[in-house]
């Protein structure tokens, strides 16, 4: 491997996992079971990337503490149940990931899942294998705090000059921004282009697929 980047952190929801679908089909299901005021398919788009707390938050403004956790709890009783479909990898994520771990990358996820839920998922897509350092929003706190960017690193003990954010939120990158790490922008998820450029990323692919080219490229090699 000769890359100014070591250590690669991903996002998981709308960057390596298609889940789109199904992260807001909980969240309508929660308010329904609440009896809440509805929020849109796109209202709901947006916030994905946040912690669950701080979603809730997000649609709604007024929500006492009680209300944000009934909230959360509607939310995960409707995600791990047997009635919801469930998500999948989107196409190449695997390979992509699988070569990255085989060039020598270290890799690292950070997420604003639950722990819960996103050891479900790594287990379900045989990804664990490759992620031995992992970070959730329960565990720290939501993006765009750093705080799991900055755990991450110290955990690999690696420089931050050498780690890389990528993801397909503001939120991604607004939390690299704030730990002064370079972030790319995957442009598959919830966030357009427009939105994504404003925070300043180091590049933007399409598709996870797209990123171990993107890093052998003569641009990103010292």
């Amino acid at each position: 491997m000769n890359n100014r980047y070591q250590l690669l952190i991903f996002d998981w929801d709308g960057t390596l996992m298609d889940s789109e679908a199904t992260i807001v089909a909980c969240m309508q299901q929660a308010i329904v079971e609440e009896n809440l005021e509805a929020r849109s398919y796109e209202e709901i788009r947006d916030i994905i990337g946040l912690g669950l707390e701080e979603a809730v938050q997000a649609l709604y403004p007024n929500a006492d503490n009680y209300l944000v956790n009934t909230l959360v709890n509607h939310y995960r009783a409707a995600f791990f149940s047997d009635d919801m479909p469930q998500s999948q990898l989107f196409s190449g994520a695997y390979n992509a990931i699988e070569t990255l771990h085989e060039a020598g990358f270290m890799l690292a996820i950070a997420t604003g899942k639950s722990r819960r839920g996103l050891d479900k998922e790594l287990e379900a897509t045989n990804l664990e294998q490759f992620f031995p350092i992992t970070r959730t929003a329960e565990e720290t706190f939501s993006k765009p705090h750093p705080m799991m960017l900055d755990e991450i690193v110290v955990d690999y003990n690696v420089e931050i000059e050498n780690a890389l954010m990528i993801g397909d939120s503001e939120y991604d990158l607004q939390m690299a921004n704030n730990f002064g790490m370079d972030s790319l922008a995957v442009d598959c998820g919830v966030h357009g282009r427009e939105r994504l450029f404003e925070q300043n990323p180091v590049g933007l692919v399409s598709m996870v697929s797209e990123i171990p080219d993107w890093l052998s490229s003569e641009a990103n090699i010292d």
